[in-house]
Order: structure tokens, then sequence, then C-alpha cells
């Protein structure tokens, strides 16, 4: 379901009357209550109610022009704390069938700024929703994170911004710079399309049902073309290999797709490990890789 009752861009007063209709409606427990809504293990659901957080998390994005996409709204509860913020279009993407029951009143009290589409993530082209600029703004699902993650890098100058909620240890990944622990091929990939850093962490029991781990609200902002060029296929493939045995010397870890000779092609000591090299030199071994121009 989508709601296309707007038609057209509201302006100030627009906002500031349906944001008092939105400080006026139930409280997020309340409402969850009173529709018995669980988080859904299956969903990897776990609800935001603090709106002093989920308004610092939609401020971090701000100015919340253009098309706003918020994956998973559950609830509702970032939900409303970017309409509170201002944000002109907010379209949120759940495949919770119970969205529609429980977001009902907040669809009513955004007049017109807040749509709801019924769909999967997984399987959603976000990168064609309009108007632009699009930002999205998401505490996601941790089983699916990831994959989301990787999916819209692939579309990353379609978007001004990414801020998004992660477990600590996958945003540690994100963010690490060669020579640090954390660092590998979502490192690398991140790097080659955006930057990204840290903004702050949320703990446990922030959330209900309050997880095992803390979590941590990155910002990525795409870079409006590749840092240096190769294509990203090539990218993956070869960062696949060499963090897949990120303990072994490259020219080990990297023998299926040409070893020692594509390194030395691309101006590598064979015996570095993954964890050492920038990004730079794995976009040259990707491209070596795909020419094959060491052979």
């Amino acid at each position: 379901m989508r709601d296309k009752s707007a038609t057209q861009l509201p302006d100030r007063a627009d906002i500031d009357a349906s944001n008092s209709e939105i400080d006026a409606l139930p409280s997020l427990r309340d409402l969850v209550g009173a529709m018995d809504m669980r988080a859904r293990k299956s969903l990897g659901q776990n609800f935001l109610f603090d709106l002093n957080l989920t308004r610092r998390i939609a401020r971090s994005a701000a100015p919340l022009t253009g098309t706003t996409i918020e994956i998973g709204p559950g609830p509702g509860g970032l939900t409303r704390a970017l309409l509170l913020e201002g944000a002109i279009k907010v379209i949120a993407i759940e495949k919770d069938w119970r969205a529609p029951d429980v977001l009902a009143s907040l669809l009513s009290a955004s007049r017109g700024r807040l749509e709801l589409t019924e769909a999967d993530a997984m399987d959603f082209p976000i990168w064609d929703l309009e108007p632009a600029p699009r930002r999205i703004i998401a505490n996601l699902p941790y089983n699916i994170a990831t994959t989301l993650l990787i999916r819209w890098l692939e579309h990353a100058a379609d978007f001004v911004s990414m801020t998004l909620m992660f477990q600590r240890e996958v945003a540690l990944r994100i963010t690490a710079k060669p020579g640090d622990s954390a660092y590998g091929r979502l490192s690398v990939l991140a790097g080659w399309l955006a930057d990204a850093e840290i903004l702050f962490d949320i703990p446990p029991e922030a959330f209900v049902p309050a997880p095992k781990i803390t979590s941590s609200v990155v910002q990525i902002i795409p870079l409006a073309a590749p840092r240096f060029p190769c294509s990203q296929e090539h990218l993956e493939d070869v960062t696949r290999h060499a963090f897949g045995q990120r303990r072994k010397m490259l020219r080990s870890s990297l023998k299926k797709i040409g070893g020692e000779a594509l390194l030395l092609a691309a101006d590598i000591d064979p015996e570095t490990r993954p964890q050492d090299l920038d990004i730079a030199s794995f976009c040259k071994l990707a491209e070596l890789h795909e020419t094959k121009a060491f052979s």
C-alpha cells in the first residue's frame, strides 16, 4: 500500500500543523500496547521508543529535504522523529503486515508527508524513489543490514546520505582503515564509494526488546564517483579472496586469481597481508583481475 494523497510539497505552516497533530498522538508504548504489536524476532525487530534519541538520529541527517527513506518503521518511533524534525516527505518501507494499522494515526497526522510502502527492502529499488535528493535513515534489522548496505552502495550516487544503525561490530568494519583489526571487505567497498563515520553509540537498554550488543549510528556520505577506477564485481571478488584468508599473505590468499604474478603486476609486495593494503591498491588488483593484464 502506498498513500499518494500528497501532490504538492508542504510549506512551513503545513509542517507545523502536522507536527502539532503528531505531538498529540498517544505515546509509542501506549500505542504498541493497545495494538499488541510485539517485536518479531523473525523480522529482526528491536523498537526504539525514546523520542529524544530518535530525534537525535533524525537531526544528524538534516536538512530533510527531498525524499527521506526509512526501512522497517515498525510502530513509527523514528518515523515520528523524522516528521517532527521537518522532513518534507518520508517513504517508509515495511513488510510487516501489521504496519498499516499501527501507523494509521501517524499517516493521518502527517498530512501527506508520510507514505507507507508494503514491500521487502531486500527487493525494493529505493534508489528510484522521487523526488531527489534521497537519503536513507533507518534502524536496520541486524540480520540483513550488511546485505542491504552493499546493495545500496551499488547505487551510491543516487543518495546524498545514509544514516543507518548497525551493531557496533559492523559499524567498526564499515569505518575501519588499513591496519585496523576490523578492516576488511566491507571497509574497502564502503571507503571506495563513500565517506563514513560513527556518529554515536546506542546502548542495548534503549531498545525493546533489548539486544545483547551495543548499536552504532553510522553516517555514510556517497561520493559523486568511486575514488579509484575498477568494477565493483571484480573488487568484491578480490576482497573476498583476500579477506577469506586474512591471516595469510596475499600471494597465498589470492592464488586462485593470479597470486604472486597479479601482485607483482600491481607493484605490491606478495608478502603483504590484506589488512595492510589500502583501497587504491585493492582497486588496482581488481582492474588487473578484470583485464588479466598480468598473465
